[in-house]
C-alpha cells in the first residue's frame, strides 16, 4: 500500500503534489498495490475528483475542529493515523516547506525513515515490504545521491519540479472514495500552529507557478532599479524575483527570493538581470525551460549557464526591450 500526502489550498492541488502522486502512481504500477491519498481539512474533499486521473483510488480526508490552520505536528497525527489504518509501506508527499516538515514529523512518530528531495524511486517487482532504491538531490541539488530506503514504513519527498505530473493511463484513473478521519489530537500537537496569515497584496502572477519570471540581482542597483523588471513582467504575463543579496539587502522582500533558501521556479522562460549566478539561486532556477541572461560580465556563472546572453547595462537593455515588446503589440493588434 502506498499513500500520497496532498497539499491543497481550498480544494486546489498543488502542482507540486500532484508532481509527487505522479511519482508515487509509478511506483505503486510496479508494486501491484493499491494507491491512496491524504489531505487535511474539511474542504480536502473538494480536491478528490482531481486526483483520481492520477491514479488515486482513495481520499482520506483528515478533518477536525481544531485544524483550521497549518500546524505540522497536527497534520502529521492525522497522516500516521491513516499510515496505520491501512498499513501503508511507503508515503510519498510533495519536497516543499510543509511536505518535509509534515513527513519529518511523521517519521519520528513512527520510527521510519525519511528521504528527502527524490527525484526517482524504484523497487523489485511484488517486493512492496522491501527496500526502495531512490536518487535526491543533496547538497542544494548540486549533485545526486543514490540511496537505499528501507524499513516497515518508508517515507519520501518529492523535489519540486523534478517530476512532471502526468495523469494515469484510462485502465489506472479511477473516481476515488473519499473517507473521512478525525485524529485524536493533543494539546502538545497544537503548540506550533499557524495563528494569521498575512497577503502580500500584490496579486498577479504567483512566482513558483509563472510561466515567465523576470529576476533582479545586486546589478539592478537598487529597489528603484526593479521598476523596469516589473513593467517587463506585467508585459510578459509574469513575476519578479530576486537573488538573494537583493533581498539581503532590502530591496525586495524574502517571497520574491529565488534559490535555495527561497522559492524553486520552472517558468518557460527566466530572465536574469544582473545576477552573477551563485550556487544557491542557481538551485532554485535550475529547472526553468530556457534562461535569457542580461549581464554586463560575460564570464558569470548566470551567463556561462544561459541558453541565451545580452552583455551590457541592463537599464538600456530593459527599455528598448520593453520598448520592442510594445510595439510589437501595437503592430499586431493596433491597440498602444
Amino acid at each position: 500500500m502506498i499513500v500520497g500526502f496532498v497539499e491543497h489550498e481550498g480544494g486546489q492541488v498543488l502542482e507540486a503534489s500532484l508532481q509527487a502522486i505522479t511519482l508515487g502512481r509509478r511506483l505503486a504500477e510496479q508494486l501491484g498495490g493499491p494507491f491512496h491519498a491524504v489531505a487535511v481539512g474539511a474542504d480536502a474533499a473538494a480536491g478528490a475528483d482531481r486526483l483520481g486521473p492520477f491514479g488515486v483510488t482513495s481520499v482520506h480526508v483528515v478533518d477536525h475542529e481544531r485544524l483550521d490552520a497549518f500546524a505540522p505536528a497536527a497534520w502529521a497525527q492525522g497522516l500516521v493515523e491513516v499510515i496505520e489504518a491501512v498499513g501503508a509501506a511507503t508515503v510519498v508527499a510533495a519536497g516543499t516547506e510543509r511536505g518535509n516538515e509534515v513527513m519529518a514529523h511523521a517519521g519520528a512518530r513512527l520510527g521510519a525513515p525519511m528521504a528527502a528531495n527524490c527525484v526517482d524511486v524504484a523497487a523489485e517487482a511484488g517486493d512492496a515490504d522491501g527496500s526502495l532504491r531512490v536518487t535526491r538531490q543533496r547538497w542544494g541539488g548540486s549533485l545526486l545521491e543514490d540511496a537505499e530506503l528501507a524499513g516497515p514504513v518508508r517515507i519520501l519527498t518529492v523535489a519540486p519540479h523534478a517530476i512532471r505530473a502526468e495523469e494515469a493511463s484510462a485502465s489506472v484513473a479511477a473516481t476515488p472514495s473519499v473517507e473521512r478521519v478525525t485524529p485524536a489530537l493533543t494539546d502538545a500537537d497544537l503548540i506550533v500552529r499557524v495563528t494569521g496569515r498575512v497577503e502580500a497584496g500584490t496579486g498577479g502572477v504567483s512566482l513558483a507557478e509563472a510561466r515567465v519570471v523576470v529576476g533582479g540581482g545586486r546589478g539592478v542597483g537598487g529597489a528603484d532599479g526593479f521598476a523596469e523588471l516589473e513593467e517587463l513582467a506585467e508585459l510578459l504575463g509574469g513575476a519578479v524575483g530576486c537573488s538573494r543579496v537583493a533581498t539581503s539587502l532590502g530591496w525586495r522582500p524574502h517571497a520574491d527570493q529565488v534559490g535555495q533558501t527561497g522559492t524553486r521556479i520552472a517558468p518557460d522562460l527566466y530572465i536574469a538581470c544582473g545576477i552573477s549566478g551563485a550556487m544557491q539561486h542557481i538551485v532554485g532556477c535550475r529547472s526553468a525551460k530556457h534562461v535569457l541572461a542580461i549581464n554586463t560580465d560575460p564570464e558569470a556563472p548566470m551567463v556561462t549557464r544561459a541558453d541565451w546572453a545580452v552583455i551590457g547595462d541592463l537599464h538600456t537593455i530593459l527599455p528598448a526591450l520593453v520598448g520592442a515588446i510594445r510595439q510589437a503589440r501595437t503592430a499586431a493588434t493596433g491597440v498602444p
